[in-house]
C-alpha cells in the first residue's frame, strides 16, 4: 500500500501539490483551508470521533475563482469545534496561523476530545509553504485574527477565558500578553481601522469592545448585548458596522430561527441598533470587501438526520448592507453542514465551505445580488475553517 499522507493523500500527490504551490502560494488571491478528519455526526447530530492523524491545511490558488487548484498541503491539525476562523492570513500573504483547537484522545476503550493549545505557524514564502513555528497558547484556542498592518494578532481561547496576543514579525510569532476576559470568547476579530478589535463572549451572550493603541491591547468594559450564543463578528470595510452570527442552539441549529445582530461602531459609545433573522443556526458569517454585501451561514440541522428540523442542506442567508441599514434578500442553498465563508478580494465571488459534502460551493456576487454558479469544489476531507488572502 502507498505511504498515507493527510487528508489521504499519497506522497506522489503531496509532492505533486506541493511542486504546484511554488508559483500558486505567493499570488493572490489564494486561501488557507482546514480539514478536520477527526469528527463526523450520528443520526442524533453528536459527534462520531475517530483518532488523530489525517487532519491537513490545504493553500488554495484562486487565481480563477470558478476552478480553484489545490496548491499546497500540510498535515496539520485542526478542528469543526468552534466557529470556521480559526486560520487566517496576513495581509502581505507571507504567514498564516492556524489554531488547534481540540485534541481527540483515548479514554479506556473510547475516544473523547479534550481543548488542544497549539498555534501554528506557516510559512506562506518557502517553496514549498512549510510549518515554520508552533507556539504554545491558551487552552482551546479558537477564533482569531491578524490586524490590518499584520504586526498582531489576537486568538480567542475557549477553554480558558481569555485572548492571546500575538507579536508578528515576518516568520518570528510571539505571545506577548493574555488579556483575561469574564467568561468564553469564541472569536476576535479587529477594526479595519486597527483602532479596536471586537471579542465574541458565547455564554455571555455579548461582544466586548477591545481598544488597540500601538502594541497594546486593553478591555475597558465596553460590552453590547447581541442575540443568544454569538459565534462569530465580522466588521464593514469603514469600521463603521459589525455583524455577528447569533447561534441560537449553543453550537448547533435547533428548530427556531436565529438572527445577526447589527452594531453601530460609529456611535460614542457603540450599541446594538438592530437584529436580523437569518434562519436557524447562523455559524459562519463574511463580508464583502466592499462592505454591501454580508453571507450568513445558515446549518439548518443539515448535521443531525433524525431531527424535525433537519434540513440535507445548509444556505447562505444573503445581507445587503445600505449605511447603517441591513436588510435580508433572499437564501441560497448550498451543501451539508456549510461551515466557512469567504468573499474573494474583488468581491465578485463567495466560497461556502460545506463540511458533510467535502467541497466549497462556488457563488457569483453582482452587486449585492448573490446566485449559485452550480458550480463545486472538491477538496480531499472535510473543510472546517477558511479565510482568504486580502
Amino acid at each position: 500500500m502507498p505511504v498515507r499522507y493527510a487528508a489521504g493523500l499519497t506522497l506522489g500527490a503531496a509532492i505533486l501539490f506541493a511542486g504546484i504551490g511554488l508559483h500558486a502560494a505567493a499570488a493572490k488571491p489564494f486561501m488557507i483551508v482546514g480539514l478536520d478528519e477527526k469528527t463526523l455526526f450520528d443520526a442524533d447530530g453528536k459527534p462520531v470521533l475517530a483518532a488523530d492523524g489525517k487532519d491537513a491545511v490545504l493553500i488554495v490558488d484562486l487565481a480563477n475563482p470558478e476552478s480553484p487548484k489545490i496548491a499546497a498541503s500540510l498535515p496539520l491539525k485542526n478542528s469543526v469545534i468552534g466557529p470556521p476562523v480559526n486560520v487566517d492570513i496576513d495581509p502581505t500573504g507571507s504567514i498564516a496561523l492556524v489554531a488547534d483547537s481540540v485534541d481527540v484522545i483515548k479514554d479506556g476503550n473510547t475516544l473523547k476530545q479534550v481543548p488542544d493549545n497549539k498555534i501554528y505557524v506557516i510559512d506562506l514564502k518557502a517553496n514549498p509553504p512549510r510549518l515554520a513555528a508552533t507556539l504554545i497558547g491558551g487552552k482551546q484556542p479558537s477564533g482569531l485574527n491578524i490586524s490590518p498592518s499584520g504586526k498582531m494578532a489576537l486568538v480567542a481561547n475557549r477553554g480558558d477565558n481569555s485572548i492571546s496576543v500575538l507579536s508578528i514579525d515576518g516568520t518570528d510569532v510571539k505571545i506577548t500578553d493574555t488579556i483575561a476576559m469574564p467568561d468564553s470568547v469564541a472569536h476576535v476579530m479587529f477594526t479595519p481601522d486597527g483602532k479596536r478589535a471586537l471579542a465574541v463572549r458565547f455564554p455571555a451572550h455579548k461582544v466586548s469592545v477591545l481598544d488597540i493603541a500601538g502594541d497594546k491591547v486593553t478591555y475597558n468594559k465596553v460590552d453590547l448585548p447581541t442575540g443568544l450564543w454569538p459565534y462569530n463578528v465580522v466588521v464593514t470595510p469603514d469600521s463603521k458596522l459589525a455583524l455577528t452570527s447569533d447561534n441560537g442552539g449553543a453550537g448547533s441549529s435547533d428548530g427556531s430561527v436565529d438572527t445577526s445582530s447589527v452594531i453601530d461602531l460609529d456611535a460614542k459609545p457603540p450599541r446594538v441598533i438592530d437584529r436580523l433573522v437569518v434562519g436557524d443556526g447562523p455559524e459562519g458569517l463574511a463580508i464583502s470587501p466592499k462592505g454591501d454585501v454580508a453571507a450568513a451561514i445558515i446549518l439548518a440541522g443539515s448535521n443531525n438526520p433524525k431531527a424535525y428540523f433537519h434540513k440535507k442542506n445548509g444556505s447562505v442567508a444573503v445581507l445587503k448592507i445600505d449605511g447603517k441599514k441591513v436588510t435580508k434578500t433572499g437564501d441560497i442553498e448550498v451543501g451539508g453542514l456549510p461551515e466557512a465563508a469567504l468573499f474573494t478580494p474583488d468581491g465578485k465571488y463567495l466560497m461556502v465551505g460545506n463540511y458533510l459534502d467535502q467541497d466549497f460551493s462556488i457563488l457569483k456576487v453582482d452587486g449585492t445580488k448573490v446566485t449559485d454558479t452550480g458550480k463545486r469544489f472538491k477538496v480531499p476531507g472535510h473543510p472546517a475553517s477558511a479565510r482568504i488572502s486580502r
